[in-house]
């Protein structure tokens, strides 16, 4: 199948003396990539401050009329979210379509969305971004993403402004709607997650930055340990390949067992609105007994993604559940891996000993609740053998007398369950 045309654009950023300006400006590059696009200049202006009409300076957005122009290039894209009016002004400046880089994350979600809850997160998304910005002929294009239609036919002032009043009206019953549609599904959502706690399996979630190698290393872990190993999640080299949570069982050699999400990938400036639609998502997250934050360790920027990663945890409310710090992709690097320092581990999602280091420090923090005892169990009651042989790990089998004697590693709960049978509790 041949490859879409990709749409060229121009980027501009306004540096104001922030710190991670130069990085802002690589990863606007990086979504437009995403975004099937490509930037054919980049522009940059310093300003103390942001010119409360058209955010950059007039001479700036002059010199972005004249490229347009002469490069024939009608897409700008802004390294900032911009308020209704400065859009307006730059799109009648420069004659081109702006989008803000909320805009730009907006379309891409909206194009990788794949299930049915992530279609209407990213709808209510941008629903939300939506309702400030109607007006004109920005009202009309917006009008056709939402289906309200509407038109471009008016022309005098007060027409328009009954336009933008039924364009508001139609956006806010879509939001209605959109956000009714969700809750039965979060309701749905909820009720997984309460069967999953009564089953008592530990959670796991993967969280950290778009394209830091989460997906990539939930597959390996499938592959080695998982239920189902077919049961892989889609794996590109691209920001936001993925939007969906997946969670998938994993079975250790010992029977010990877990559940494993991975979850949607954080950006820099990752706009409100969909840290608020994602919230049920993310919730895998907020609900887990133990987090990874997977780090390209082969990025130069990796301070600043984990510092994003932080804060948008911190956003949605997830600031009190243990975390192990994974540097991933040390393939990539000149680092020695697969290593560990306290909770920190330098390793690669594509090595067989880092997975499994990995899984010795999971298993340090989310399988603290099992307790190792002896029991004799008479041979008449050969069901709980075979229970405990499938779902904990059995150390020692031996046939006595009075029955099978084993020593056995197991969860809490289950060694309440057949406390009947113990001979002696070694430790916890």
């Amino acid at each position: 199948m041949e490859e879409t045309p990709r749409t060229p654009v121009i980027t501009i950023g306004l540096n104001a003396g922030q710190a991670t300006f130069d990085y802002s400006m690589t990863e606007l590059k990086n979504l437009v990539e995403a975004n099937n696009m490509t930037v054919v200049e980049e522009i940059q202006q310093s300003l103390t401050k942001p010119n409360p009409g058209t955010y950059f300076g007039t001479g700036k957005v002059e010199e972005l009329a004249t490229i347009v122009a002469d490069d024939e290039v009608n897409v700008i894209i802004v390294n900032d979210e911009l308020t209704p009016s400065q859009i307006r002004n730059l799109e009648n400046g420069t004659k081109a379509r702006i989008i803000d880089r909320t805009g730009l994350i907006l379309e891409i979600f909206a194009n990788r969305a794949q299930s049915r809850e992530a279609k209407l997160q990213v709808q209510l998304a941008m629903l939300q971004y939506q309702l400030p910005r109607l007006h004109t002929s920005a009202s009309q294009r917006l009008d056709q993403q939402t289906g309200s239609g509407g038109g471009g036919g008016f022309t005098n002032r007060g027409s328009g402004e009954s336009q933008t009043e039924m364009s508001r009206r139609t956006i806010q019953r879509s939001i209605n709607h959109v956000n009714h549609e969700l809750k039965e599904i979060n309701q749905a959502a909820a009720t997984q997650r309460q069967q999953r706690e009564r089953n008592q399996l530990p959670s796991v979630a993967l969280v950290g930055y778009t394209n830091a190698g989460k997906s990539t290393l939930m597959n390996a872990l499938v592959r080695k340990f998982g239920k189902n190993e077919d049961k892989q999640v889609f794996v590109k080299d691209m920001l936001f390949a993925t939007l969906d949570t997946s969670v998938r069982q994993l079975v250790f050699p010992d029977q010990k067992k877990m559940l494993l999400s991975d979850t949607v990938g954080f950006v820099s400036q990752l706009p409100t609105q969909l840290v608020k639609a994602f919230r049920s998502t993310l919730a895998e997250a907020a609900n887990a007994d133990l987090l990874i934050q997977v780090v390209d360790y082969a990025d130069t920027n990796k301070e600043a993604m984990m510092a994003t990663t932080e804060k948008t945890l911190m956003d949605i409310g997830v600031t009190d559940v243990p975390m192990i710090t994974v540097f991933n992709k040390a393939d990539l690097t000149e680092a020695t891996y697969p290593t560990r320092a306290a909770d920190q581990l330098v390793l690669s999602a594509l090595d067989d000993d880092s997975l499994d280091l990995l899984v010795q420090a999971i298993k340090e923090k989310v399988f603290h609740n099992y307790v190792t005892a002896n029991f004799l169990i008479p041979f008449s009651e050969g069901e709980v053998v075979s229970y405990l042989n499938e779902n904990a790990h059995v150390l020692s089998t031996d046939y006595v007398a009075d029955g099978t004697a084993l020593k056995v590693e197991l969860q809490q709960a289950d060694f309440e369950r057949f406390k009947q049978f113990v001979v002696t509790k070694e430790h916890s």
